[in-house]
Order: C-alpha cells, then sequence, then structure tokens
C-alpha cells in the first residue's frame, strides 16, 4: 500500500499536469480513496497544488536540478551512437556553457512560476488565515530562490504577485538576495511546524536550509586567494545540530530505504516530495538511465533512452565492499523477468568519448527503485533533505574549523556504518582520512577513435593523471558523492572543495572528456549563463559572464 498521508495537493497537482479534471468532486475523491490520503482543509490545500506542481518540476523534469547534475565528475549523458542524445547534455559536460543549454532555461522558468504561485498564494485570505500554511509557503518560495541564486547567482527577487502592466523584474545585487533568503528563513525558524504530514516543509526543512546557506557563503562570496570567514560554518554547524537535537530524525537501517517507491517510513526525511503515478508524475530516471532492451528486466513498459551513464572514474573511486556500490549502479550482462539473458543487453563501466558513445557503455543507475508496468522511476519519492545530510554538514563544519575532529569523523562512519554490513571494520574512518586527499583518479579518460575521428587507430586513449592528493579534505568530498550521487549535491560539493593551490575541484580538476580551467578561477566561474530566451523576456536582465574551459 503506498503512503497513508496528508498529499492531496500532488494527487491534485498531477491532474492538472495531465490535463484531467480538477474539479473535486466525489469522482476524484473515489480514484484515490485506496491510498489512504487524508483531505483536511481541503480548500486551502487544492489552491496550493499549483505551487507544488511547479516546485516539483524544479527538481524532477528532464532539465530540471537532477539533469544538471551532468556537469559534475558522477554521471554524463554522450552523443549516443545510432541513437541520439548530444548538444546540451555535451555542454553540460564540458563545461562550455553558453546562452542555449535548455536545462537553464526550464529550470528558470519553472522556479519562477513556483516563485509566482507562492506570491500569489500568500495574498489569499484563506492562506493568511492559517500562519503555518503561510510560513510554508514563505519556505518553499526561499527553496525555490536558494536553487536560482545557487546557479545563476544575479537574480530577480520578487516578492508580490500584482504588478502594473509592463512590469519587469530587476537583478538584485548577490549580496541583496543572499540576505533576503537569510532573513526570511531566521523569521521562520520554528514557525513552520515540526510534523505538518509526509511531503511538507517543516521546521527542519528551515534549518537545513539555513544550514546550506551559510555553508556555501564563502564559495558563493569569496574571491580567489581571499581569506574565508569562519564563522558561517558555525552558524552552519548551529542549524545542523538543531536537526539533530531535535530527536526527530535517525537514520534508516538501510540506503535503499531512501529511495524506494515509498519512502514515507524511512526516519531520515525531511524534505520530501512525493509522487503517486499517475496522479502526479515523478523522476524519469528509468526512461533516462535504461537501455530500450533492458526494460525486460524490470517488467518496464514505458519509454527508454540509453541515455545517460556513470563516470568510470567515479565507478572505480568506490571501496568494493561499499554497498552504496551495488546499491546504486549495475553492469554487466542483463537478464529478463524470467532470468533469461537479454542478447546485447551488456554494459560496460568504461566510456568511450562524450561526444560518441556505444549504447551499452556506461554503468546505470538503480539507487531510485524502477517499478513495474508504466511506472518505472516515475513514482519514487523524492527526498530533498534528509538526516544524513545534517550529519555530515555537521562533520564538514567542525573539520572546517578544526574542532572537535574526531567526533567529526565518528558522524561520517555513522553514515557509512550501514553500507559495510559485510566489513563493519571499513565503516570506521578517521578525520585524517577526512583532511587528506580524494581517491578519485581526477584528469582526462577517453578514447577518440569511439566516433572514428582517427580511422585505423585503435584505442587512441586520451589521458592525463591529475589526482585527487592536492584536494583539501578531499576524502569528506568523496563520502558526500558516494551517499548523495542523484541528489541534486554534487555540483555545489565541487564549487566549495578547493585544491591546494586554491582552486575548486568544479573548475580545476578534468575528468572524462570535461578540460580543467588552467587560468585563476572568478567567481562567475561557478554560475550558469541565463538561456537566450530568458534574456529576450526580460530586457532588464543582463547576461552572466560566459567563460569556457581554456
Amino acid at each position: 500500500m503506498k503512503k497513508s498521508i496528508n498529499i492531496f495537493m500532488s494527487a491534485v497537482a498531477g491532474l492538472v499536469l495531465a490535463g484531467s479534471c480538477t474539479n473535486l468532486d466525489e469522482h476524484i475523491f473515489s480514484q484515490i480513496a485506496s491510498e489512504n490520503y487524508e483531505f483536511k482543509d481541503m480548500d486551502v490545500e487544492a489552491m496550493l497544488s499549483s505551487v507544488y506542481e511547479n516546485v516539483h518540476s524544479v527538481y524532477t523534469a528532464m532539465n530540471g536540478l537532477t539533469g544538471i547534475e551532468e556537469a559534475t565528475d558522477l554521471w554524463c549523458v554522450p552523443s549516443r551512437l545510432g541513437i541520439g542524445w548530444g548538444k546540451y547534455y555535451i555542454l553540460l559536460h564540458k563545461h562550455t556553457f553558453s546562452n542555449g543549454i535548455s536545462h537553464i532555461r526550464d529550470f528558470y522558468s519553472s522556479s519562477y512560476a513556483a516563485i509566482t504561485e507562492c506570491n500569489r498564494m500568500m495574498e489569499a485570505e484563506q492562506i493568511k488565515a492559517n500562519p503555518v500554511t503561510y510560513n510554508q509557503l514563505r519556505a518553499l518560495r526561499a527553496l525555490m530562490y536558494y536553487n536560482l541564486f545557487d546557479l545563476l547567482r544575479n537574480i530577480p527577487l520578487d516578492t508580490q504577485y500584482d504588478h502594473p502592466d509592463g512590469w519587469m523584474p530587476v537583478q538584485a545585487a548577490p549580496q541583496e538576495t543572499f540576505d533576503f533568503i537569510v532573513k526570511e528563513l531566521t523569521d521562520l525558524r520554528g514557525n513552520c511546524g515540526d510534523d505538518n504530514g509526509y511531503g511538507v516543509v517543516n521546521n527542519a526543512t528551515v534549518n537545513m536550509l539555513l544550514a546550506k546557506m551559510y555553508l556555501n557563503y564563502n564559495a558563493w562570496f569569496k574571491k580567489f586567494g581571499e581569506a574565508e570567514d569562519m564563522s558561517y560554518y558555525s552558524k552552519a554547524l548551529a542549524e545542523a545540530d538543531a536537526v539533530i537535537n531535535s530527536g526527530l530524525y535517525s537514520l534508516a537501517s538501510n540506503y535503499t530505504d531512501n529511495f524506494k517507491d515509498d519512502i514515507s517510513g524511512s526516519p531520515e526525511q525531511i524534505l520530501t516530495f512525493p509522487f503517486q503515478y499517475p496522479y502526479e508524475y515523478g523522476l524519469s530516471f528509468a526512461n533516462l538511465w535504461l537501455a530500450n532492451s533492458n526494460r525486460a528486466t524490470y517488467g518496464f513498459d514505458s519509454w527508454a533512452t540509453s541515455g545517460a551513464g556513470a563516470l568510470s572514474q567515479f565507478i572505480e573511486s568506490y571501496d568494493q565492499d561499499d554497498q552504496r556500490l551495488t546499491d546504486t549502479w549495475f553492469w554487466g550482462q542483463q537478464v529478463d523477468a524470467q532470468g533469461k539473458e537479454i542478447p546485447g543487453c551488456n554494459y560496460t563501466i568504461e566510456f568511450g568519448d562524450i561526444d560518441g558513445a556505444y549504447e551499452f557503455e556506461g554503468a546505470r543507475m538503480r539507487k531510485y527503485e524502477i517499478g513495474t508496468g508504466s511506472n518505472g522511476t516515475y513514482s519514487d519519492d523524492l527526498v530533498i533533505f534528509r538526516y544524513a545530510d545534517a550529519l555530515m554538514i555537521k562533520a564538514e563544519c567542525l573539520l572546517r574549523l578544526g574542532q572537535q575532529e574526531d567526533l567529526a569523523a565518528d558522524l561520517v562512519s555513522q553514515v557509512r556504518a550501514r553500507n559495510f554490513k559485510s566489513n563493519p571494520a571499513k565503516a570506521k574512518v578517521t578525520a585524517e582520512q577526512l583532511k587528506g586527499g580524494s581517491c578519485y583518479k581526477y584528469g582526462l579518460r577517453y578514447n577518440r577513435n569511439v566516433q572514428g575521428k582517427k580511422d585505423g587507430v585503435a584505442n587512441e586513449w586520451i589521458t592525463t593523471d591529475e589526482g585527487g592528493d592536492d584536494i583539501i579534505l578531499g576524502g569528506l568530498l568523496d563520502e558526500l558523492a558516494w551517499e548523495f550521487v542523484g541528489e541534486c549535491h554534487r555540483r555545489q560539493d565541487l564549487i566549495r572543495f578547493k585544491m591546494t593551490n586554491g582552486q575548486n575541484v568544479y573548475n580545476g580538476k578534468s575528468w572524462f572528456c570535461k578540460r580543467a580551467v588552467k587560468t585563476v578561477e572568478n567567481i562567475d566561474d561557478n554560475v550558469f549563463p541565463f538561456h537566450s530566451t530568458t534574456l529576450d523576456g526580460n530586457p532588464n536582465l543582463v547576461q552572466n559572464p560566459i567563460r569556457n574551459v581554456d
């Protein structure tokens, strides 16, 4: 049985999304009665449906935040020979950023659609009469601004719904936006409720958002070589402690408990966006990752494209006894639901070239449960904040502050413990390991011959050896990758973690076909350019600097 929760707004949002009837009559109730949803304050919740619809799209649409992780060292979508994909996915991987990346266009439009709906709802009398609901909308709006600020930095701030004809927003200075988000969240601390039902903003959500704002302050504002303001790590630590000390959350027994079709029973969830196919569509990871023939393994009959694959350098970074390796990824010969080998469906770990990869190159993701029928990963609940993240934020802050480093190592070891059941001793890590270098073998690693660039030359590998020993807190950076891959985490982490030469890992390291930036980086190197259609739609917007890799 699916979740017994107060999730009416999500069900209604899905009906809107699917173009179905949105009249809140007994027919609609009967459609979802078997799910045991509770209907309270139905008018208010129905009003919230459009907000949640847009918020969900920010994360789960094909070009949403879950896809923008392609710009990192974990996975990519290459041009598949004989299949397709390509251009904008390749630009993300290579950091050849332009004003034509559709991911940024769609993310921007969905984010501001959600913000507009929040502003509209907050002017409604029914919402004003319910302080907790009003505060939850403020928090959702802050969440949207947090994501926009992280990716684009120079963004418009709008807190009203009604505007005069011809009004167009102007960009706020980054410090103004940062201060606005922090003030909103500070005002909301303790005022969003502790238990509002599954999938709804709560007090811990506010703490987590504040922790993220403080944790990334130096990465967002400090110029190359400029000393960090350590007070922000103390502030982030206090917010993580508020979540930990609340006693409301704990680690799930199994890593996979957080990524199933229904994760409402996991004690780890702080903010989750629940989905129930066919009322609202969620993640399309099964469509993105599986080869067409691989659908037979799961009885999955929707479309599949063999688009995405894990980078071999990342797969090789795992400890072989870490259950997250096989809980998250699969490769090799695949079998159908009856156990028979699927002809030709044999994934390799190694990739050839982002500009031309064969269909079965690259390990595939199964972190999110793949359902039968048309479900795939559509019904999977998407976790935004979970308790493991609070523990890791605390560990990172302690290490950066040089405080209680043994406690920091213990916190990371707690997160690791459930993943080394076959070899519990390996779950234990030390502060020195976390402060040391990364085990990721950074450097270029691709085969130009895959797409026939040099006919007759077999295995023309382009490789460089950059290693990870020069990454400060590289051991912790590795832990974050293994724990949070596929959770809209990695880009932000790569920007926050530095190398001994002062560059961040995001710009300063090469991986697969993405080349390192060799010159001194600028803060602007960490943000995306606006899409051309976004600029065309608002003449007040000024384009972010566009800098391609050298």
